[in-house]
């Protein structure tokens, strides 16, 4: 909706304040006359609507008739328009060059993919007061800036790719695994992500970073029906049925695999896509290729040195060459102070120190974890983990 509206106000704050008309509208008509066959529809000519009023309020309706005609079908693209979709268009608006980085994909993720600020935050590794103030300086400079709501030309698109692709799998991961509430997963960012994925691919069909994106999400989405038990367990890898992964969106993920590595050096996206291809292709998991994924992992950490790629890479170190030799490398974590409120450090740390049968140090370290754990499902395992050690 915000989307679809945001074309017709060509400002951001204007569109967010007329889709919560329409909302509130809706609660007063829908009660009186019944919820329409097609809500979101109803909602979003409604928001749109209003941004007419305002701009008809404001007088300008006549020099501004040419940019506010859009068609009677309000998700239907425009024929000359080279974005399939609403949402991939204000994606990459919202992804102006004049904002720094991570206020054009922490803005996105906020106004186009409806993130909460708070997971947001845990997106970025950083508060949520301090999410909340970049978002809001990111809003101030487009104002004060006088920076327009126009979608980029052709040309244009390459230099805003990157912060896209970040933008769809912030979406992938936040869906993934929720960072809060009591499920493991929200399908609708993830299936939202792919969709997303999908059309860059059929967009810039030539850009291996949008291949190899959609190659990881695949790989990853593959496991869905696995991830988590029947009784609400959640299964770790090793655990998981392989025989009820999806195959055919396996066989997609490796196609693109494949295609993503050819012809040059490969990016961040298409070597994280290798890495889930090289835990799918294994038989079990513990015939993973660990020495090939330790190769892959020293590449990513060059192009991408993030301390989770770092974390993830001393988990395959563990498996290579025991749990003592990865324990060092948490420690070096430890310092970053972007980890500080990441629960995967303390649980990574457990289990190292479990396998080498340091109970009480394992249990203080699951313990740190479930303080900073905040989704359910994930909580109950790590209880379930910690209280395994008295056996």
């Amino acid at each position: 909706m915000l989307a679809a509206t945001v074309r017709v106000a060509r400002d951001l704050d204007l569109a967010e304040e007329c889709v919560q008309d329409a909302y509130v509208s809706a609660m007063d008509a829908w009660l009186r006359q019944g919820v329409p066959a097609n809500p979101g529809a109803w909602l979003t000519t409604a928001a749109q609507r209003r941004a007419l009023n305002a701009h008809r309020r404001a007088a300008t309706l006549r020099s501004k008739l040419p940019l506010l005609v859009v068609p009677d079908a309000p998700d239907t693209p425009q024929s000359d328009d080279p974005f399939p979709d609403d949402r991939l268009r204000l994606v990459f608006t919202c992804c102006h060059p004049a904002l720094a980085r991570e206020a054009q994909i922490a803005l996105t993720l906020r106004l186009v993919c409806g993130l909460t600020t708070a997971e947001i935050a845990h997106a970025f590794l950083v508060s949520e007061p301090t999410m909340a103030a970049r978002v809001t300086r990111a809003k101030k400079k487009i104002a004060a800036a006088r920076i327009p709501y126009r979608v980029p030309e052709s040309g244009e698109l390459p230099d805003r790719l990157d912060a896209v692709l970040t933008v769809v799998h912030l979406v992938f991961t936040t869906g993934h695994t929720a960072p809060t509430g009591d499920a493991l997963l929200r399908h609708d960012l993830v299936d939202r992500a792919l969709e997303l994925a999908r059309t860059l691919c059929a967009l810039m069909p030539d850009e291996r970073e949008a291949v190899g994106l959609l190659a990881l999400l695949l790989l990853h989405d593959a496991r869905r029906a696995t991830r988590v038990a029947p009784d609400g367990r959640m299964l770790l890898l090793p655990e998981q049925d392989r025989g009820r992964w999806d195959a055919d969106r396996i066989a997609e993920g490796l196609r693109l695999v494949r295609a993503c590595l050819r012809g040059g050096r490969p990016g961040r996206f298409a070597l994280q896509a290798t890495i889930a291809a090289l835990y799918t292709e294994a038989p079990t998991y513990a015939e993973t290729d660990w020495s090939q994924l330790r190769a892959v992992y020293d590449l990513l950490l060059a192009a991408w040195p993030s301390p989770v790629v770092a974390l993830n890479r001393a988990v395959v170190i563990a498996m290579l060459d025991g749990p003592a030799a990865a324990l060092p490398l948490l420690d070096a974590l430890e310092e970053d102070p972007r980890l500080a409120a990441y629960h995967y450090l303390p649980a990574a740390r457990a289990d190292l120190l479990r396998r080498l049968g340091d109970t009480e140090a394992a249990r203080a370290a699951y313990e740190r974890a479930l303080s900073l754990c905040d989704n359910a499902v994930e909580q109950a395992f790590l209880r379930r983990q910690r209280d395994g050690l008295d056996g």
